[in-house]
């Protein structure tokens, strides 16, 4: 099993390279941002990026999932396959984004979007309208498995946002309206490096037939997507109703600390699907995806306990004269990390546990998983958020995680069961509920000092000890694996 287990660590470096670099270079624009602009301008950019998300599901439609599916099974007409949902999915976008501009005075109303941004509508159509031309063609590159030229395109696609950003901002002092231009000429950028590509495999003729399969077998996706991103963004606007621009500002600022986390769970993701699809037929499969649970719930809380207990003290340290990892007007919102933190690892177990889904081919149950998410998502964020504010948002989202985690693994065992080691997982994750009230208690009566802190880190690791959910001989395998890289 061992060696089944370096495989899967292996995997998980090399897809977590490019996952590491792409998200860690977005994510050096939160303390830019946050560092720059009051906490009002962070809320309106997150908001008007929370509405993009949501368009680009609607522009996508699902055509990016028939691509793969039907190009993955044809070998011949390969120009056909392709030409047809790039040329169709290029005309709905130049359709959509016409029936918005019409519209536009009457939809920025809807959204209230504050007086004075109602021209940043352009460029969001711009950004949505560049990015899905360029979905199938990214697409196809994944089939062709030119990963170094997708991420490599991909990845100057972000310095080029980056480096836009901090120029358009701190020289031309241009405000919010240089992230969209930024992000503009970005993806602008991709669709140009891909041309070449695409020119090579485009026939100007849609194939009506491949057409109609490919949206009968696209459209389905387009609720679970939007499913998805209420799990993720749902808060946002709900925030926005029921407090102001600043408190999104704040909240979606410290929200993103969570990359310390989500990164982790990404590179797991990118790993975890071809893994467990390769071994399957594996004797002891099920016995090997039992330890992988049980291993990634453990590194997951350790990486938990070390952020949630020293997040404050990371962010706080200046440099740069005077600025810090992100703005002093956003500290106040740092206590909502560790519920962020807990939330990815409940992710992280929704994605171990899509394996017997997978296997078994009972994807169709995805929807509703996601979709009870959603719902979760929606009614605690409008219960919790009059009570409790930010705070309230955040609970939302780990109870939507957890729902997410449970109801995928009943479903998941139905069909394919495992015996998890949960006389081992359920004491980890209770540990960190009662290390998570421990603190939280701390930190709402003043008492949270830095010896406080170093109390639970040690506690934590001696009842991780005391109930068997560190071992002495996994920390000597980790080690194994670690030096078998060098």
């Amino acid at each position: 099993m061992i060696e089944k287990l370096k495989e899967l660590s292996k995997d998980t470096v090399i897809y977590g390279i490019s996952t590491i670099l792409g998200r860690f270079l977005g994510f050096l624009l939160v303390p830019f941002y946050t560092n720059v602009f009051p906490t009002n301008e962070y809320g309106i950019y997150t908001y008007l990026y929370t509405i993009i998300a949501f368009l680009n599901v609607v522009y996508i439609y699902g055509m990016d999932a028939a691509y793969m599916k039907f190009a993955s099974l044809e070998e011949q007409n390969k120009k056909n396959i392709f030409s047809t949902p790039f040329l169709f999915i290029s005309f709905t976008s130049i359709v959509i984004s016409l029936i918005i501009l019409f519209f536009k005075n009457s939809i920025n109303g809807f959204l209230n979007v504050p007086a004075g941004y109602g021209f940043l509508l352009y460029y969001m159509l711009g950004i949505l309208f560049l990015d899905t031309v360029a979905l199938i063609p990214f697409a196809a590159l994944r089939l062709e498995r030119k990963a170094a030229k997708f991420a490599t395109i991909k990845i100057i696609n972000i310095v080029i946002n980056l480096s836009l950003n901090i120029l358009l901002i701190l020289h031309y002092k241009m405000g919010i309206e240089a992230i969209f231009i930024s992000n503009l000429i970005a993806s602008a950028f991709s669709l140009l490096a891909l041309t070449p590509g695409i020119f090579k495999k485009l026939k100007f003729t849609l194939h009506l037939a491949t057409l109609k399969r490919m949206i009968k077998f696209g459209i389905p996706y387009l609720p679970a997507s939007m499913a998805a991103i209420m799990v993720q963004m749902i808060d946002v606007p709900i925030l926005r109703e029921l407090t102001d621009d600043s408190t999104v500002g704040v909240y979606r600022a410290n929200y993103k600390l969570g990359i310390f986390m989500l990164l982790f769970v990404s590179m797991f993701q990118y790993a975890w699907q071809p893994f467990f699809l390769n071994n399957a037929k594996e004797k002891n499969a099920k016995e090997i995806f039992s330890k992988v649970l049980t291993l990634f719930v453990l590194v997951a809380s350790l990486i938990w306990i070390v952020i949630s207990l020293f997040i404050d003290n990371i962010a706080a340290i200046e440099f740069f004269n005077g600025k810090s990892l992100i703005g002093k007007d956003y500290l106040g919102g740092i206590y909502i990390v560790p519920i962020i933190l807990f939330a990815y690892i409940f992710h992280g177990m929704y994605v171990n546990f899509q394996a017997g889904i997978y296997i078994e081919e009972k994807t169709k149950y995805f929807p509703y998983v996601t979709g009870t998410g959603a719902i979760i998502n929606i009614v605690s964020n409008f219960l919790l958020i009059p009570v409790w504010g930010i705070f309230g948002a955040a609970l939302s989202t780990f109870a939507s995680y957890l729902v997410m985690a449970v109801f995928l693994y009943l479903v998941s065992q139905k069909f394919y069961k495992i015996d998890y080691e949960f006389q081992r997982v359920i004491p980890n994750l209770l540990l960190i509920l009662v290390i998570s009230l421990t603190y939280y208690y701390l930190y709402f009566n003043g008492m949270l000092t830095f010896l406080s802190k170093i109390i639970l880190l040690v506690l934590f690791t001696g009842f991780a000890f005391l109930f068997g959910i560190l071992r002495k001989e996994e920390i000597l395998q980790a080690l194994e694996i670690i030096q078998s890289k060098r």
